[in-house]
């Protein structure tokens, strides 16, 4: 399973804002910080905010901070909410497979007798689950490496 680049980005703007818990962080400090495009991150802070994860405070001295307490923000609903699909093969992709397919969907010949669709749906389960145990408070606990790391935007 591999994370789309828009969920990648917006972990990485969750930390460095976590980090910076004491100030607002800027689009243009998470742009400088990881060497992303700002309209990126501000469709990244868009979609956070949207989802509660940011508050956002835009014009002069805005910026961004966290809509909610670190130990709070769980892994696996940030990833849910920025990922749009979890289908790692086309059988799992709605209306792919299976009498919801559409007309000359090219649907998978095997579907419904193969079991591998309910394997890859609970690896999806799983690999989510094991996300739901840590919270943005867990990934930013190395603090002092991360700020070390991140020096000049943070």
């Amino acid at each position: 399973m591999q994370l789309s680049q828009f969920t990648d980005y917006a972990l990485r703007t969750l930390i460095l804002t976590a980090l910076n818990a004491d100030r607002r962080t800027t689009i243009d400090e998470v742009a400088t910080a990881y060497g992303i495009s700002k309209d990126h991150v501000r469709k990244v802070v868009h979609q956070l905010t949207r989802l509660g994860f940011l508050q956002a405070t835009r014009g002069r001295g805005g910026g961004i901070r966290l809509g909610m307490p670190a130990d709070r923000i769980r892994v696996g609903d940030v990833v849910r909410g920025t990922e749009t699909t979890f289908a790692m093969a086309e059988c799992l992709r709605p209306g792919s497979c299976g009498p919801d397919a559409g007309p000359g969907g090219g649907g998978c010949p095997i579907d419904g007798a193969c079991r591998l669709t309910g394997m890859l749906r609970g690896a999806a389960e799983a690999f989510l689950a094991e996300l739901d145990r840590h919270s943005l408070a867990d990934v930013t606990a190395n603090r002092a490496a991360l700020l070390e790391r991140l020096a000049p935007a943070a």
